[in-house]
């Protein structure tokens, strides 16, 4: 691996560091993203995975919806790995201000972080779209066919489809945190899928730290890069 004394110096000069995360933050968990080989966007279904987890899909074709979402999106039963649990620690110790993530897992969370903006919403929360009524992850998991409420409306999951916009207010605190912090480390993304990817752009500082098995679009704007895994990465950081 390459030399680590630089990014550890950083860590522990920093007293507001962020951390913008992808789905390879929870892969090293056991849970798949999108656009890996083993990804949804690799796998055959009657419609693309795009067109399926869209908002026009959900309102037209809401029983197909359901059944891929509780077979490809419903991630429980899953435990936090040394990225999570590292990132929560720093939280803790007041040198972590916000942890920025495109998942809707929870595992954040699960490893104690309370900073947490999710920028394309959470499983953990599901509504009525009628009388917005509150469901938990597991009765949409248990529930058959259309996901209803008691009184009769469609539960939709607090995730964010295609066709529809980020939550502004999570955006807002997201742009505040990067342009405020002292070192922005960006783990597990491609950076590719905007408007997320675009939050960097409001990074002032230069130390901005790259982690990623693959070359991104930001790779040569970042002031470290390193082509490792997550895991292998902060289980060596203090």
């Amino acid at each position: 691996m390459e030399n680590l004394e630089k990014p550890k110096t950083w860590v522990q000069e920093s007293k507001r560091i962020v951390f913008f995360g992808g789905a390879g933050v929870s892969t090293e968990s056991g849970i798949p993203d999108f656009r890996s080989v083993d990804g949804l966007y690799n796998q055959k279904f009657d419609y693309p995975p795009e067109t399926i987890i869209s908002h026009s899909f959900f309102l037209k074709n809401p029983e197909y919806f359901f059944r891929f979402y509780r077979e490809k999106m419903l991630p429980l039963g899953f435990s936090p790995n040394i990225t999570h649990k590292k990132l929560a620690q720093w939280e803790e110790v007041g040198k972590l201000t916000a942890v920025i993530t495109q998942n809707i897992d929870g595992l954040h969370q699960k490893a104690g972080s309370h900073r947490v903006l999710e920028l394309h919403g959470s499983v953990l929360r599901n509504y009525c779209m009628k009388c917005h009524k509150s469901y938990s992850a597991e009765y949409v998991k248990n529930s058959q066919g259309i996901c209803r409420c008691d009184c009769g409306g469609i539960i939709k999951p607090d995730v964010v489809l295609y066709e529809e916009s980020l939550d502004s207010q999570v955006l807002e605190k997201s742009i505040y945190a990067i342009a405020q912090c002292d070192l922005l480390i960006v783990g597990g993304t491609s950076l590719t899928v905007y408007p997320a990817a675009g939050l960097l752009r409001y990074y002032p500082g230069h130390r901005l730290v790259l982690i990623n098995r693959d070359e991104t679009p930001y790779d040569n704007q970042a002031d470290l890069v390193l082509h490792e895994s997550l895991g292998k990465v902060f289980e060596q950081l203090p």
